[in-house]
């Protein structure tokens, strides 16, 4: 590539690249001094604020959008990094199992129930898989294959964020109630029902080590799935009876999309266990920053006043599957304990 080259594309991108890694080191501030709070829930939400509070400059559109998509499929990519098979195999074949039923349940249902609610059919995909998987970059990487809008996809991401917050305060509460004071036991639960890897270490840390190392590892089984599902929904919204838009061009159909098939080579390269610990740590950073950076370009971009149009059932959609996990979740962990 030549310098007139890389100039040309530092004008066009640097802008707003700057704008959102000077956004995104905010929300790690906010993350670092509340730890409870996600940076990428930080992050999306101050995108949103400064998009909706200040007009911003044209030349930072670029930028923003190339986060949003760019950089948001490369922090996917690295989300594969943080499981290996054997992890998944420790599990026991009962506990995988589990996993597979609550995502299938949780996906399903929302799948099926959101119509039926009223609202559209691309929207309930986007609150189906961040409820089923693994939340905002669940989110992100069926977007990649199905058409809908960005106040959709910003808002699934908002639904999945918040109910994952609200997990942080509710379920430590009723660890007692529901006679989970067995650590392994509330992790596997915490594990299975929250959406957020970040979420889900800050709820579990509540019960000690035992409790987040259970949680962590069902957690990131959930996650494994999301390649699965996504190649799955890609084919099938190709037919014409889904009611869905595929993203791919007709011209070039790409069955799995190039950064779902990153996130499986990443996976296999950490099952070798090539990767050092202290490179996992560092890998995981660079996620964390890459997917936060993507929800601030994102998140800038919508306006709440057309997001508001979409109304209150996308809200109660996502109580109903927020609830219907916890419970399919909790049913199933007492069942293989």
């Amino acid at each position: 590539m030549t310098v007139p080259r890389l100039v040309a594309l530092a004008k066009t991108y640097g802008p707003g690249l700057v704008f959102v890694g000077v956004v995104t080191f905010v929300g790690f501030v906010v993350h670092w001094n509340f730890e409870t709070i996600s940076p990428l829930v930080a992050s999306l939400l101050l995108g949103v604020l400064i998009g909706n509070i200040v007009s911003i400059p044209k030349i930072f559109v670029s930028g923003q959008k190339f986060a949003a998509k760019n950089v948001l499929r490369f922090g996917i990519v690295l989300l594969g990094t943080q499981l290996a098979l054997k992890q998944v195999v420790d599990l026991g074949g009962r506990e995988l199992i589990v996993v597979v039923v609550v995502v299938a349940l949780t996906f399903l249902g929302t799948l099926w129930l959101g119509p039926r609610l009223g609202i559209s059919k691309s929207l309930s995909l986007l609150i189906a898989t961040g409820f089923s998987i693994c939340g905002a970059s669940a989110v992100a990487a069926m977007e990649g294959v199905v058409e809908a809008d960005e106040e959709e996809v910003t808002y699934a991401i908002a639904l999945v964020t918040l109910c994952g917050s609200l997990a942080i305060v509710l379920l430590p509460l009723l660890r007692n109630v529901l006679s989970l004071s067995d650590p392994q036991l509330f992790g596997s639960w915490v594990g299975a029902s929250v959406h957020d890897v970040a979420q889900v270490i800050a709820t579990s840390s509540t019960g000690g080590e035992t409790a987040v190392h259970a949680a962590t590892v069902v957690k990131l089984s959930r996650v494994v799935l999301l390649a699965p599902l996504v190649a799955i929904v890609s084919i099938w919204v190709r037919r014409s009876s889904s009611g869905l838009v595929a993203k791919a061009d007709k011209k070039h159909v790409s069955i799995v999309p190039l950064f779902v098939i990153g996130f499986l080579v990443m996976i296999a390269v950490r099952t070798t266990g090539v990767i050092p610990d202290n490179w996992l740590t560092m890998l995981k950073t660079i996620e964390q920053v890459c997917l936060a950076s993507a929800l601030v370009g994102l998140g800038s971009d919508v306006r709440i006043a057309r997001l508001l149009k979409v109304g209150g059932r996308p809200l109660l959609l996502a109580l109903i599957s927020w609830f219907g996990i916890a419970v399919v979740s909790l049913i199933g962990v007492r069942l293989v304990a």
